[in-house]
């Protein structure tokens, strides 16, 4: 008998636009704004009971999760494998431009960066490690909009494409139920 654990990915709340000269992204913060959504999250994420809180090791990432670390009393667990893509692209007005090349082209890497495959790839292993770790539990995991939607493509969701990573909210809460090598995915802008 497969037991199923669930994995709640939180893409981050709003933080500050990168920028040339800014801080980077293990630096980059989230806004005022950002922070009272993520205390907004709290309820929601609580509910859930999580038994343990992952994230990203980007700032923005853990200031989304860390609202629910304080309610819980939960350590926040930070892992390099959840971090954003690492795109090779600095930060510039047409980003787009380029972040739609690459779902068009999904193997493509950019010098000093890594391609959406090898995001997916990464995805994946970190999120089958952390369910098979916590089986039968629930854990929160703080996280990125690239890194959200290529988990998901990663587990067979067919309609996420550039155009749904792009229009993804901030936060974005999507739930992995995973059982055994079968994984079911909610969220906002999925089929159900």
């Amino acid at each position: 008998m497969t037991v199923r654990s669930t994995l709640v990915l939180v893409r981050h709340a709003e933080p500050f636009i990168p920028r040339a000269g800014g801080p980077g992204d293990y630096e980059r913060s989230l806004t005022a704004a950002g922070g009272q959504q993520a205390e907004r999250l709290v309820t929601e994420l609580a509910a859930l009971q999580p038994a343990a809180i992952f994230s990203s090791p980007f700032l923005r990432a853990v200031q989304t999760v860390l609202p629910l670390a304080r309610r819980t009393g939960l350590r926040i667990e930070t892992h390099p494998d959840l971090r954003e893509w690492q795109s090779g692209i600095g930060p510039r007005p047409d980003y787009a431009r380029y972040y739609r090349e690459s779902w068009a082209a999904p193997s493509l890497a950019r010098p000093g960066g890594e391609s959406l495959r090898q995001v997916s790839d990464r995805a994946a292993a970190i999120l089958t490690t952390l369910a098979h770790r916590h089986r039968g539990r629930t854990v929160v995991i703080g996280s990125h909009g690239t890194f959200v939607s290529r988990a998901l493509v990663a587990f067979g969701r067919s309609e996420v494409d550039w155009a749904f990573s792009h229009a993804m909210p901030m936060p974005a809460v999507y739930r992995l139920d995973v059982e055994g090598d079968r994984v079911q995915a909610t969220g906002p802008g999925l089929r159900t």
